[in-house]
């Protein structure tokens, strides 16, 4: 429910703080003291359309706050927590300004949002109803909304069901046209997939073995300088014949004989012995082992030329479909699922083909149970809303609410007789509120069908009834000019059935009647004064006597005893109606 609004320099208002409480709010004032620009700054503030032209003269720009307490568990704290919005435990707080250039910005919980965020969250927050804001009235899938909310579980397990079908029905009927529509794609795909298999598998390339024939081609390609190389260097270090002197080898015992006598003059060579003697036999050791590859290399042309046929193989591999073996054989494997799967479609699309049939089978008894649930639940609801509107100075009014096939291009087209019919996760129906003003009138759309006044009186029925039935849709209602073309008598049930709404829910209503603010939990009144320069606005809390005195004046009274007798005998017969049940 809505806590506070502060409105700051919009239209006549300079600064004004409305404390809304439970229950019923009536907000009146004098003819252009600002009482419409209280609902129009709580238009804005969830996300109305915008217009520089409210921005109070001289000033920069409009502010409208708006404070709401919301539990828990309320949507629309989930949807504030996805803009980036920070709430307290209880509370969340929304804000639009309005420039005198004509720009906009709004925020939900001190966060920068964007304007459509408000809306969004309107939805489930408040319910506005003034003659130029009827939304729900005027657009035709809303109609639908109401009949499902009054409707309740009757409805609401059949309309479940309904959109688990159509879900599944519609995924299906996607991908069997995707794989029934691409078919020629499939094929050509298969084909190219097949034939990459076949070239990796003819050559049937080993993980690194790439790596290896390199370095294998590497070795054969110049065996002779490796062997006459590594014979060279074997001779070097332990054939003192091939170079004219004493080898490597012999040169280092010989040196080690030296220092082995001088070691018992001085010990300190003892450690130079030592590593001589680890150093001749490291350099034998070397010796053996190029004496021993020298004599295992030698040229092989036929294997060198197998080998490089064979890195030739992989390398044609490798520039077609990845960097190296490994990379090729991963493409393989990935070639070779996607195979299966596309070799498998033929099964799938007979699946699907099954699926769709059975869903299509499924679904059609499904939206008959809805319409039939819809049907019931629209009888119910004329009449309840009919009975309302008796009680709102609209007793010769007649409403029917027509549930009847859909023919607009919302939804898809379900099959079957004479061509199928239209459906989507709401069901197969279009629902119509027709309101006929006198009995003899033919029933017609209730957007054509009424005036602005009627609209919110027909709102407010509708609204009575939904929370008659404890399915209210939305915490909060606004009214505006819902008593238009009402007095008298009529003025007072219109009162009484704002009153008996605000017991399930906050109700704020804009009146110029005291026969509806008698009936208020709470009174405001929009106070205009006067300067010489400036017109502003301001808002003030009425009770005992200063209530007393409002109601006179809005009665034509004036502050008379007369008018003030009228006014309290007009209190006691809205307090005495509201203790009787309705």
């Amino acid at each position: 429910m809505l806590r506070e609004l502060h409105i700051r320099d919009l239209g006549v208002i300079e600064d004004a703080t409305l404390p809304l409480d439970p229950g019923l709010t009536v907000v009146t004032g004098e003819t252009g003291a600002g009482k419409t620009m209280v609902v129009t700054g709580l238009g804005l503030v969830l996300g109305g359309r915008a217009d520089a032209s409210l921005v109070r003269s001289g000033r920069d720009e409009a502010v409208v706050e708006a404070a709401l307490e919301l539990d828990a568990r309320h949507p629309a704290r989930a949807r504030a927590a996805e803009a980036g919005a920070a709430a307290d435990e209880d509370e969340l707080l929304l804000a639009r300004t309005i420039s005198a250039t004509g720009r906009s910005r709004a925020h939900v919980g001190g966060r920068r949002a964007p304007i459509a965020t408000l809306h969004d969250l309107a939805e489930d927050l408040v319910a506005v109803h003034g003659q130029a804001d009827q939304w729900r009235l005027r657009r035709p899938a809303q109609h639908r909304a109401l009949l499902d909310t009054f409707g309740g579980g009757a409805v609401a397990g059949p309309l479940a069901e309904v959109a688990r079908l159509y879900g599944a029905w519609q995924e299906a009927t996607a991908e069997l046209a995707e794989l029934t529509e691409g078919e020629r794609a499939r094929l050509q795909e298969v084909e190219l997939l097949t034939h990459q298999l076949e070239q990796i598998d003819a050559v049937d390339p080993q993980p690194g073995e790439d790596v290896e024939l390199a370095g294998e081609a590497e070795v054969l390609g110049n065996a002779e300088e490796l062997r006459v190389g590594a014979d060279r260097a074997h001779r070097l270090l332990s054939d003192p014949d091939s170079f004219g002197g004493d080898d490597v080898v012999g040169r280092i015992a010989l040196a080690g004989d030296e220092l082995s006598r001088l070691v018992e003059h001085d010990p300190r060579l003892a450690e130079a012995h030592r590593r001589l003697g680890e150093l001749g036999v490291l350099a034998a050791d070397v010796a053996a082992e190029l004496s021993a590859y020298a004599a295992d290399i030698e040229a092989d042309p036929a294997r060198l030329a197998a080998v490089q046929e064979r890195r030739a193989a992989l390398n044609d591999l490798t520039r077609r479909y990845g960097e190296d073996a490994t990379a090729v054989l991963a493409h393989r494997d990935a070639a070779r699922q996607r195979l299966l799967a596309l070799e498998g479609a033929d099964e799938r699309i007979e699946e699907l083909t099954a699926r769709v049939e059975d869903l299509v089978g499924e679904l059609g008894p499904a939206l008959e149970q809805l319409t039939a649930a819809r049907t019931s639940a629209a009888a119910d609801l004329s009449a309840t809303v009919e009975g309302e509107l008796g009680r709102l100075g609209m007793d010769r009014a007649r409403v029917e609410i027509v549930v009847e096939p859909r023919t607009d291009e919302g939804g898809a087209r379900l099959p079957g007789p004479e061509g199928g019919r239209t459906v989507s996760a709401e069901g197969a129906d279009a629902v119509e509120i027709r309101v006929a003003a006198n009995r003899g009138d033919p029933p017609r759309s209730v957007t054509r069908a009424a005036s602005g006044g009627e609209l919110s009186r027909i709102m407010l029925a509708i609204e009575v009834a939904t929370a008659g039935s404890g399915r209210a849709q939305v915490p909060t209602f606004v009214f505006d000019e819902v008593d238009a073309g009402v007095g008298g008598r009529a003025a007072l049930d219109v009162g009484a059935r704002l009153a008996a709404l605000a017991r399930a829910s906050q109700v704020i209503v804009v009146t110029h009647l005291a026969q509806v603010a008698a009936h208020a939990d709470r009174h405001l009144v929009v106070h205009k004064s006067h300067d010489q320069q400036v017109t502003s606005s301001d808002v003030r809390v009425v009770e005992g006597e200063d209530r007393l005195g409002e109601l006179s004046r809005m009665m034509g009274g004036g502050d008379t005893e007369v008018g003030l007798t009228h006014a309290r005998e007009l209190l006691e017969q809205c307090r005495g109606a509201a203790s009787t049940p309705s």
